[in-house]
């Protein structure tokens, strides 16, 4: 199995702590450094090689928003996970835009952190399921825009198998069409829903409840 390299990024000692302690546990983790705030992050960035950064929303100096959207821009390989609080949902279309890869919340346990990890690393989005509940349940949640954005019965096969993390190539072979045609479903989903990539499109449909969670 690989090894990956894991940036912990986190105003809280006592957290970075704890998350560096649960994962020290894991074979194929290697913690590379830890950060307090986004512009101690991207100065390290600069010499430590990092897979996953475990990315705080709101930090001092220079917020996981910001320091995001630096780190991929200098870094496009670096996969970043959120790690996030209750009652910070207006910052997760900021921090999709950013380019995150996934969402986890502070007290997810050490087997869901493990998953998010892999299935990032493995070219997935994740996010956590008590996180996608959450959103459902949040009265400020934007208008949703299926009142408006029309999807075919193709488009929805998927846009579902994206939420499921097949790639183009698996849906293809899922749905018994041509990888191209799977492109120009994924291209048009995009175009239709404004979203800019996979994981935005998988908040999308949460946020639509085209994907049922439980």
């Amino acid at each position: 199995m690989s090894e990956y390299r894991v940036m912990i990024v986190d105003d809280h000692k006592m957290f970075r702590s704890g998350l560096r302690f649960l994962l020290n546990n894991v074979p194929n983790i290697n913690i590379v450094g830890e950060a307090s705030n986004g512009k101690e992050f991207l100065e390290m960035a600069d010499n430590i090689q990092i897979d996953i950064a475990l990315m705080d929303i709101n930090m001092p100096e220079m917020n996981g928003i910001e320091a995001t959207r630096k780190a991929l821009e200098k870094f496009p390989d670096m996969k970043i996970i959120v790690l996030s609080m209750h009652g910070e949902e207006e910052y997760y279309d900021q921090m999709l835009d950013a380019g995150v890869k996934g969402f986890l919340l502070k007290n997810s346990d050490a087997d869901e952190l493990i998953s998010a990890l892999e299935a990032v690393m493995a070219g997935k989005s994740y996010f956590s399921q008590e996180l996608l509940v959450d959103i459902l349940d949040q009265k400020r949640l934007h208008k949703l825009r299926t009142e408006t954005v029309k999807l075919s019965q193709r488009e929805l096969e998927v846009l579902k198998l994206i939420c499921d993390g097949y790639s183009n190539a698996e849906i293809a072979e899922e749905l018994f069409i041509s990888q191209r045609t799977v492109d120009r479903h994924r291209s048009n989903l995009l175009s239709k829903t404004a979203c800019k990539n996979s994981t935005s499109l998988v908040m999308y449909a949460v946020k639509n409840r085209i994907i049922e969670i439980e």
